[in-house]
């Protein structure tokens, strides 16, 4: 039990407990924790210390609130290098997790002047557009929107695209996406669309990572705007 007595605020007696509870897996990753008049109960104190050392644990990225669920404790992140070619199912790998996705759209456009030069189309040539939910472990982390050369690249559409994409264009089709060109990260905030599909809140802080891919002949693979849970994934530069 805390000590009110005790030289130390109340609130980080709190936090060190709760902490604490995470670090031994009392409470673990991806759980939700009890809510604050739950905590407020168990440790005898008031819900603004309780609130205080929530606050203070999702700062230092202990906890994540998630609006309208609760408070949960945090899951690892995937660490990428930006500069490599690397696809997402490698990077669960080299962090120690499983993979797998689920397609959400298919269609064949048009597509605009920029998305026709960065995969160097002549003017009426179509677009593939697949967008997949990419899942880390049981998590959606990952919202996926790639657009191909339809002409190159139409095969896709009878592929499942459940699991890897580049292992797929290596092993069966002997192409070999090994060079990015300019590749740009911003943040994002989460549209309701995009909320819906990572299980997450409207307004959710995201990475958006836009990049065009490159075969071993040069030629563009596919341009990809991805959208990904920012507090779930890390890039090193």
């Amino acid at each position: 039990m805390l000590n009110a007595d005790h030289q130390e605020p109340l609130y980080r007696q709190l936090k060190k407990a709760i902490q604490a509870a995470i670090l031994n897996d009392t409470y673990q990753q991806g759980e939700k924790i009890p809510t604050e008049p739950e905590l407020s109960e168990q440790y005898n104190v008031s819900r603004i210390t309780v609130r205080k050392a929530v606050e203070e644990l999702v700062k230092e990225g202990y906890l994540i609130k998630q609006q309208g669920k609760g408070t949960f404790v945090s899951l690892p992140k995937i660490d990428r290098k930006i500069e490599h070619v690397m696809g997402f199912t490698a990077a669960c790998q080299a962090n120690g997790f499983t993979s797998h996705s689920e397609v959400t759209k298919t269609e064949v456009i048009k597509g605009d002047a920029d998305l026709r030069k960065a995969l160097q189309l002549e003017k009426d040539e179509k677009v593939l557009y697949i967008q997949r939910k990419r899942f880390a472990g049981d998590n959606p982390l990952m919202l996926e929107n790639n657009y191909y050369p339809f002409n190159r690249y139409s095969f896709l559409l009878d592929e499942a695209l459940d699991g890897s994409l580049y292992d797929l264009l290596r092993e069966k089709y002997e192409i070999f996406p090994n060079q990015s060109g300019k590749t740009t990260l911003e943040i994002a905030l989460a549209d309701e669309e995009q909320a819906q599909l990572l299980e997450t809140s409207i307004g959710k802080p995201l990475f958006y990572m836009n990049a065009v891919i490159y075969d071993q002949h040069g030629r563009p693979v596919h341009a990809g705007k991805q959208y990904i849970i920012g507090d779930r994934y890390q890039f090193t530069l």
